[in-house]
């Protein structure tokens, strides 16, 4: 892909005779959301790591920022930002004061006030991490990915622990990163967020992507949730019919209703949701630690 912020061709994660990662290809734009999305196991943690490089790569080309993440090289840890599952900071740190210690660490961080605004966590500047809620830390660890103002950003379940305001203004952030021509590569469990925030997606299943495309795009594809198609009869009984060619059966469903002189009361057309493919998809899938 031309100036692809991340290319990833045939990669391959072994451990021993299990097979995590069989043989994936995606790329990813520069100034893309692109959403990482499955079950536990499935294999979308495993790509993360090798991208982020703290994972080797069994097989396979991967290129991020065109560097081979497992070299590690610092330019490329300098230009990228990662909010982790799962962080741990000193616990009698305060907030200001990890924000600060990690922007000396890049070469061009951004202002310190300017990430605590952006964040939301203004009036807790001064509070020690241990007396931050669990949705509170996450911002902070937002925080400590954007204060080096990468380039590319990888955001592994950030919304995790927030209450639905939380989230949306956290959604809100992310755009506006977006806006910025900021890179973001985003794993969530939320589909509603993959669906509000991404760019594009891919769907990973037993160490395969099953499908890729944008959100809106992916309930038309072979073997993706079917529309609904729902009305009352002249009986007023609800009648509900699945189709992958709605154009089609509203024609046969209309045309038939007019012959016979009745209405379609109540007619309505859903397009499948990104969690409607998304479950459907990975209907077999049986959750296991990742």
């Amino acid at each position: 892909m031309l100036d692809a912020a991340i290319e990833v061709h045939g990669l391959r994660k072994n451990y021993d005779e299990f097979e995590a990662v069989r043989g994936i290809d995606f790329a990813v734009s520069r100034g893309e959301i692109f959403g990482l999305l499955g079950p536990n196991g499935a294999g979308k943690t495993t790509t993360v790591e090798i991208l982020e490089g703290y994972r080797e790569r069994t097989a396979g080309d991967v290129r991020v920022l065109g560097f081979d993440p497992g070299d590690r090289p610092r330019a490329l840890r300098a230009r990228i930002g990662i909010v982790l599952q799962s962080t741990g900071l000193y616990r009698h740190i305060r907030v200001r004061e990890a924000l600060a210690h990690f922007a000396t660490l890049y070469p061009h961080p951004r202002d310190v006030d300017e990430v605590i605004a952006l964040t939301g966590l203004e009036g807790k500047e001064n509070a020690a991490t241990r007396t931050l809620s669990g949705g509170q830390l996450r911002r902070l660890d937002l925080a400590l990915a954007l204060v080096g103002d990468p380039e590319l950003i990888f955001l592994d379940e950030p919304t995790t622990g927030f209450d639905p305001a939380a989230r949306r203004a956290a959604w809100e952030t992310i755009g506006s990163l977006k806006g910025l021509g900021k890179t973001i590569l985003l794993t969530t469990h939320y589909l509603e967020e993959a669906q509000t925030l991404a760019d594009r997606v891919a769907i990973i299943k037993d160490g395969r992507i099953v499908v890729e495309g944008a959100p809106r795009e992916l309930g038309a594809g072979e073997g993706a949730a079917r529309y609904r198609i729902a009305y009352h009869n002249d009986g007023g009984e609800l009648v509900e019919r699945e189709t992958d060619d709605p154009t089609t059966l509203l024609h046969e469903l209309t045309g038939a209703a007019l012959a016979r002189g009745e209405r379609l009361e109540g007619l309505t057309v859903t397009r499948p949701t990104l969690e409607d493919v998304y479950l459907e998809l990975t209907a077999d899938e049986a959750p296991v630690d990742a």
